[in-house]
């Protein structure tokens, strides 16, 4: 009888040590990094009603494996962004990053230079981890004055061919440029209604996509 049981303790414990070898074994899902500042933050919304959770959904429906990790932080700046990306990389190992920063830069006065400076370390850093870069852009309003505007915008764009990385020029392109432009925001006029958020993913996604193995 004991030698029954020994033989039986036997074989559940060789066949639980090769589950765990399997589960040990088997590869995460290939993750998309999203480090972003309150638009891609939820800021004021429900959760899982930002463009970050509905990308999620969107691979979902479309089969796709990978995971995304929305690394993003309310009132974030690119200084931020570049602070917490080794981190990131290290833990996630991710197979696309979207850095979605640089409108917090732009209203706090800081220096086009620098935020150049800390998109250009983030995108060198991420591709040299192995990882495909995805720029999402920004505008300013026009009271920053034309010279401004057009400068702050081809930062993204600059960073972009510099480093032959993807780029979404304007996350909120149909967004705060419609008819009434004060409509798809909340009470502040700066964060996105949930409603907007879609069409935020809408910009994201046919870039996006094109980096997705």
């Amino acid at each position: 009888m004991q030698q029954r049981m020994d033989r039986r303790h036997f074989i559940l414990s060789t066949a639980a040590a090769g589950c765990a070898t399997a589960w040990a074994q088997s590869p995460r899902p290939p993750a998309i990094v999203v480090v972003g500042d309150s638009l891609s933050a939820e800021y004021g919304l429900a959760r899982g009603s930002g463009w970050v959770a509905l990308l999620q959904k969107k691979l979902r429906q479309e089969g796709r494996p990978e995971r995304v990790v929305n690394a993003s932080i309310s009132g974030d700046t690119t200084a931020g962004g570049r602070a917490r990306l080794p981190a990131l990389l290290r833990q996630h190992q991710p197979a696309v990053v979207v850095i979605e920063l640089g409108g917090n830069d732009a209203l706090r006065g800081l220096p086009l230079e620098s935020t150049a400076a800390n998109l250009s370390w983030m995108t060198e850093a991420a591709q040299q981890a192995g990882a495909r870069v995805l720029l999402v852009g920004m505008q300013v309003p026009p009271n920053y004055g034309a010279d401004y505007t057009r400068r702050f915008a081809n930062v993204f764009a600059d960073v972009a061919r510099k480093y032959r990385t993807a780029l979404v020029p304007f996350l909120l392109q149909g967004v705060a440029d419609g008819d009434d432009p004060r409509a798809p925001f909340q009470a502040d006029g700066i964060h996105p209604k949930a409603e907007a958020h879609p069409r935020m993913l809408g910009n994201v996604w046919p870039v996006l996509k094109g980096l997705l193995k």
